[in-house]
């Protein structure tokens, strides 16, 4: 298969997505007998382990593929050939020709960004990509309100920020809780916006006026913004929710694209230095809307290292000369800010607890060939914090941050890896070290990148 528009060759698939006799509510029986369900990718840290790069080859053999929390302050990174593709919205099928995208319901969407980002793939030459999406009626707009007061929060906070992206995230999921959101649907009925922003606009400009000190947001420029984007949201409007149920039941191979990653929920992550979703795999049945019997697989992404984008606490982050190295050998900037990511060693302490959390079935481990630039490698085994050692991860934010990691030395390699292709081309140090995540996570590996490009990963078929 090639993506749209291209002719770009698929020269990596990863076909898992496990099968199942079609019985009870999940779906009909298809004609081999047997169900596909669906498969979930997200990250096991604070973001940026590459789910972009895991998706698209999982995408090869997706019919379907769906965002399902977060919005444009995500971004995953594909390169197709010589190309790259940073994608803030779209799911990362969209680079597959024949997938049908989805941005579910709990995802927030700002329409400006989502027809930027569709145009800029027409002008590169995947050209049916207004076919291949759709849009849940649902989802919550992020208004140019939102934006405005997620800068504003983040500049009164000081040294006290709390590194959001500034894209009106948070304040967008606010107002979806306080029920004074505006949606997707509602852009197609004109007396329905102006009932929902003259309800909004009467806190929102008392706040930007008695506060800030700014001028109020006008009621009639938002109307008009809004109507602006109907002629490209028409043709994109579903119930995705509806739509997935309906390929779940027909034996369609889906698969939900994790945005941000655990480290991050705003329940389960290291709060307040999270974001204002949930993209552990709970978020998958409420943002897309389906069954939690409709998911099989849990492809939990680590890098072979750990960074950081943002404040809060962070206990391997390195501050020597093997940090560096990483962040040059990585390129460790933020696919979303352009800000330097943070980087640290292996902290298996909090991926194996944000592993059990998700359920993880499998893992692919990301960057591997990063590490061929360093001569001694640690990995985080355990913390130690007021003489007593824990294997698991802090609730509190306070003893995170007082935490001192346990290491486990492992040697190096040096070898340039990005031509292995099987696991056992791995020099033998790499396989010891893949093999000791892949023991102490409890899941086998489905994927080892050894490099950016399609072609430059090491597949293990599980779960066929």
């Amino acid at each position: 298969m090639e993506a749209a528009g291209s002719a770009y060759p698929d020269t990596t698939s990863i076909m898992i997505l496990r099968r199942r006799p079609a019985t009870g509510p999940a779906g009909a029986e298809s004609e081999r007998g047997e169900t596909l369900t669906a498969t979930v990718v997200l990250g096991l840290a604070w973001g940026d382990e590459g789910k972009g790069r895991v998706c698209d080859a999982l995408a090869a053999d997706a019919r379907y593929v769906s965002r399902y929390s977060g919005g444009n302050n995500a971004g995953h990174t594909v390169r197709v050939g010589e190309e790259e593709f940073v994608l803030h919205l779209l799911p990362s099928g969209v680079l597959r020709e024949g997938v049908t995208c989805t941005i579910g319901n709990g995802v927030v969407v700002n329409p400006e960004v989502l027809r930027e980002e569709i145009e800029a793939l027409e002008k590169r030459g995947f050209g049916e990509v207004r076919q291949q999406l759709k849009v849940d009626g649902r989802a919550h707009l992020i208004m140019p309100y939102h934006i405005a007061l997620d800068t504003h929060r983040e500049e009164s906070l000081g040294k006290a920020r709390l590194g959001t992206t500034n894209r009106g995230i948070g304040p967008c999921y606010e107002d979806k809780a306080g029920r004074v959101g505006i949606r997707v649907q509602d852009v197609f009925d004109e007396d329905v916006l102006r009932h929902k922003l003259e309800k909004a606009l009467v806190e929102k400009n008392a706040v930007f006026q008695n506060i800030y000190g700014e001028e109020p947001h006008s009621l009639e420029d938002l109307l008009g913004w809004l109507v602006s984007f109907r002629d490209l949201l028409a043709p994109m409007v579903e119930d995705t929710g509806v739509l997935l149920r309906e390929a779940l039941g027909e034996g369609e191979p889906v698969l939900f694209e994790g945005a941000q990653a655990t480290l991050l929920d705003v329940d389960h992550g290291t709060y307040p230095y999270v974001t204002s979703s949930n993209p552990s795999v709970g978020g998958v049945c409420v943002g897309a809307g389906i069954p939690p019997q409709g998911i099989s697989d849990v492809i939990g992404v680590t890098k072979a290292y750990t960074t950081r984008v943002g404040d809060g606490p962070f206990p391997t982050e390195l501050f020597d000369e093997a940090g560096e190295i990483l962040a040059a050998a990585g390129h460790e900037f933020g696919s979303t800010t352009g800000r330097a990511r943070r980087c640290g060693w292996l902290d298996l302490v909090a991926t194996k607890q944000m592993a059990a959390l998700n359920g993880v079935t499998q893992v692919a481990v990301t960057k591997l060939d990063v590490l061929s630039a360093v001569e001694e490698i640690k990995v985080c085994v355990g913390y130690e914090i007021d003489g007593a050692t824990l294997d698991q991860f802090p609730m509190g934010l306070d003893d995170l941050g007082r935490v001192t990691p346990v290491y486990k030395s492992l040697p190096g390699w040096g070898d340039d890896i990005s031509e292995c292709r099987m696991r056992g081309d791995l020099p033998e140090e790499a396989q010891d070290f893949v093999g000791f995540i892949e023991t102490e996570l409890g899941a086998p590996l489905c994927m080892i990148s050894v490099g950016p490009e399609r072609d430059q990963a090491i597949v293990e078929k599980v779960g066929v």
